[in-house]
């Protein structure tokens, strides 16, 4: 019976670390070694009496209060985390060619955005309101971040 007691807290204390340092946020996982943790409380109740259930149960707690202080202190689970973030962005100097005054044709109307040519390089664009059909010379604006502003050429 004390294989079953100790491998069921063993279970949920791991189970509850795995959801507090690898994948917060789910509970499944936490709710699930919290349940173990309780059945096996429940099963030394039940087996031996309140003395020895009261004794694993502060020993349960006290083993779980130190795991998780060093789980988070001694940074041993770094190294299984992921740290690395991605820092580039989506076109990033895709638009570098462009200046403003620069003149392309439409080959999608603009309602209001759609897609122009410029020296052979097609990009999607966006009015400042009007509806331009294909075929229309435009002329560029403004760069706003990855947007490019035109507007008619007359």
């Amino acid at each position: 019976m004390w294989t079953i007691i100790l491998t069921l807290l063993l279970i949920g204390l791991a189970l509850i670390i795995v959801e507090l340092v690898f994948i917060p946020g789910t509970t499944v996982v936490g709710l699930l070694g919290l349940t173990f943790s309780i059945a096996a409380i429940v099963i030394s109740y039940n087996h031996f009496g309140k003395q020895v259930g009261v004794y694993i149960l502060l020993g349960s707690l006290l083993v779980s209060g130190v795991a998780l202080f060093f789980s988070f202190r001694s940074n041993a689970w770094s190294a299984f985390a992921l740290t690395s973030a991605i820092k580039s962005r989506v076109n990033e100097g895709a638009l570098d060619f462009l200046k403003v005054g620069d003149i392309g044709v439409t080959i999608s109307a603009l309602r209001p955005m759609g897609k122009v040519s410029f020296n052979d390089q097609i990009i999607e664009v966006k009015t400042t309101g009007n509806y331009l059909d294909q075929g229309t010379k435009v002329k560029v604006t403004g760069l706003v971040q990855n947007q490019v502003i035109v507007e008619p050429f007359i």
